[in-house]
């Protein structure tokens, strides 16, 4: 997605991060956010995730590249930048023996033009909960809890690092319909997320990280777009995979066969689906445990870490 330099919100060009003893993290990773945009960061532990959105954060300075959020060096000027940012860490580290109330409230005392408290603990379903002590809440409410006060500042850029760990369905799905909200008003969203349901679900755009480099970038049906389809089906007794038609003519890609299970792979699922389901037709018989499905971002992940597993066995082997 091309944007206009005053649409992008957050810029990252050429982005490195280098830990004490050498250890780089991020090795020169770019991309841009636009203005109303859900941009997620996906990537295998260790993959540079959280490194790289404590650089945007202003937590730390680059080892090298450039990082600009809402026009601004978000480390040299975090004075400035740091109030129209919202910041949702893994962990909030709440004092224990205050109550979610209580602690919203301390919370907005450092926040400017916060919202009042009541009003961001209904948005993530905690109004019930304000009298209760953080300790008494369950992992899940503590996620609510750290996303109010995220929102007390009402942001423009809205951090979210693992939003949903600890969420019921039902929490996840709030939570999902809250961010959308955001979103819908203006409120441009970065999030890291392991649900890769969650990214294709919200994301107007993503990038996988891996060791500390962008693997695959775009929308997410540009970037599941890369994998192939599939289609399996058990054949009945007596056919063989040698009874299909040609699979180049059916546009298969690749295939395996364990027993009598037939697993096929394709870039063209309604040429290929057609021509299986018209030669069974034909033939007369019916194919058990028939599923057809389009390529998954969960598909295109796990081929990433494939890929990446496999190069780095190569290397080791050499």
């Amino acid at each position: 997605m091309d944007t206009n330099e005053d649409e992008r919100v957050i810029e990252v060009t050429d982005l490195r991060r280098v830990y004490g003893g050498g250890f780089e993290a991020v090795r020169g990773i770019s991309f841009s956010v636009r203005r109303g945009e859900v941009f997620a960061l996906l990537g295998t532990n260790g993959a540079g995730k959280t490194s790289t959105v404590e650089l945007l954060e202003g937590l730390a300075r680059p080892a090298a590249g450039r990082v600009r959020v809402l026009g601004r060096d978000p480390y040299a000027e975090r004075a400035v930048v740091r109030p129209r940012t919202g910041v949702m860490l893994q962990e909030g580290g709440f004092p224990s023996e205050l109550t979610v109330a209580e602690t919203a409230r301390m919370w907005a005392g450092c926040v400017s033009g916060a919202r009042p408290e009541r009003e961001v603990l209904a948005l993530v379903g905690l109004e019930r909960r304000a009298g209760v002590r953080v300790k008494q809440l369950s992992g899940g409410e503590r996620r609510r809890l750290d996303l109010a006060l995220a929102l007390l500042g009402e942001p423009e850029v809205l951090f979210l690092d693992e939003p949903t760990t600890g969420l019921d369905a039902e929490g996840r799905r709030e939570t999902w319909d809250l961010v959308g909200a955001l979103r819908d008003s203006g409120t441009t969203v970065l999030l890291t997320t392991h649900y890769l349901e969650e990214a294709e679900d919200l994301a107007d755009r993503l990038a996988i990280l891996h060791e500390g480099r962008i693997a695959a970038a775009g929308t997410p049906a540009e970037v599941t777009a890369a994998q192939p389809s599939r289609i399996s089906f058990e054949l009945p007794d007596g056919y063989f995979l040698g009874d299909l038609p040609p699979l180049g003519q059916l546009g298969v890609s690749g295939h395996e066969v364990e027993r009598n299970v037939v697993r096929l792979r394709t870039r063209e699922l309604q040429r290929t689906a057609t021509g299986v389901l018209a030669w069974a037709e034909r033939a007369g018989v019916e194919l058990r445990r028939l599923d057809v499905r389009s390529a998954s971002l969960e598909e295109a992940f796990l081929g990433i870490a494939r890929e990446a597993t496999s190069e780095t066995v190569e290397e080791y082997a050499a």
